[in-house]
């Protein structure tokens, strides 16, 4: 992607949709339809996408490109990746606690005690809430949660993050015994 320094994903093309080249396209903005407000998006491979019409397809945008102007054309173009550079994102317009996912990664995580758990190499929401993938040298990746419980701080400028490594599960408290530590599952009888 040699057109944009930072890029930041924002929607993925899928199926054509009818025959005069719209197709429908999975946002990754707050609102799908505010993702005409970004100006040109750009594909992994450097091609412009300029949108000419955007309107409400339920749980998709229907989306019209610049170029794209019959179904042949718009199924060629399933599974496409648009981008945009990290720079188009509004700051002003977030909260004091509203982070961009691309902000957080390659923050490096500690906790008050100093000690290093990698650095946050993504972040993802299977449905649950999000979860942040921590990677150290020499380690397997981790998932913990982002929550206020896990997360005590984020110091953007300084590229750390405070976790309290029980809450994150980075660290067992003592009390009670990890799931498959200490013999297994108890048997229907109660006895091990």
């Amino acid at each position: 992607m040699s057109t944009l320094e930072n890029p930041i994903l924002m929607a993925v093309i899928g199926a054509a949709q009818g025959l005069r080249g719209e197709v429908r396209v999975k946002t990754f903005t707050e609102d799908q339809l505010g993702l005409a407000d970004y100006g040109v998006l750009y594909s992994a491979d450097g091609r412009k996408f300029e949108i000419l019409d955007i309107r409400d397809g339920k749980t998709v945008a229907i989306v019209r490109f610049r170029g794209i102007n019959d179904r042949n054309a718009a199924e060629a173009l399933n599974g496409t990746e648009l981008f945009v550079n990290r720079d188009a994102l509004p700051d002003e317009d977030l909260d004091d606690d509203e982070f961009y996912y691309a902000d957080l990664e390659g923050l490096q995580v500690y906790d008050a005690e100093n000690n290093h758990y990698g650095a946050v190499t993504a972040v993802y929401d299977f449905g649950a809430g999000d979860l942040l993938e921590l990677k150290g040298p020499g380690k397997r990746p981790v998932l913990i949660p982002f929550s206020e419980a896990a997360v005590l701080e984020i110091d953007l400028e300084g590229g750390r993050l405070l976790v309290d490594p029980i809450a994150a599960g980075l660290k067992d408290d003592g009390e009670e015994k990890p799931y498959g530590a200490g013999g297994g599952m108890p048997r229907p009888n109660g006895r091990r």
